[in-house]
């Protein structure tokens, strides 16, 4: 079974995207923060695919992309932005800090799905 890593410090998105993704057949570990998911990391096999919002207290998004692309071990790891920030520019600072992909929130659950597959399937 493959495995997706949420990290979302909104408890209803991270609920969300949970429920959504562990009924299209993944299993689904969360972290409320960058710092969370680091620890995470540090713990676990490495996930088939991070799901990651920028926007958080204490470390963003952003940095814990930035510190992942560093880490010999998880650089490959596809990491899925989503982020309620809609800017144009912010896709595109997402992906060049390292993120494969990005989705902006409110996202129709199937689109979310759909991106989560094309990294993992």
């Amino acid at each position: 079974m493959k495995t997706i890593l949420i990290v979302e410090d909104t408890h209803a998105e991270r609920q969300m995207s949970s429920a959504l993704l562990s009924h299209a057949g993944f299993e689904v570990a969360v972290a409320d923060s960058a710092e969370t998911a680091w620890l995470w990391l540090n713990a676990n096999p490495l996930p088939n695919l991070i799901l990651l919002d920028i926007v958080m207290p204490g470390e963003s998004g952003l940095d814990l992309c930035r510190k992942i692309r560093e880490h010999d071990g998880w650089k490959d790891v596809p990491i899925l932005f989503c982020s309620s920030k809609a800017e144009e520019f912010d896709r595109f600072w997402a992906i060049r800090q390292g993120g494969n992909e990005y989705i902006t929130k409110p996202y129709v659950p199937q689109n979310l799905v759909d991106k989560v597959n094309q990294f993992v399937n």
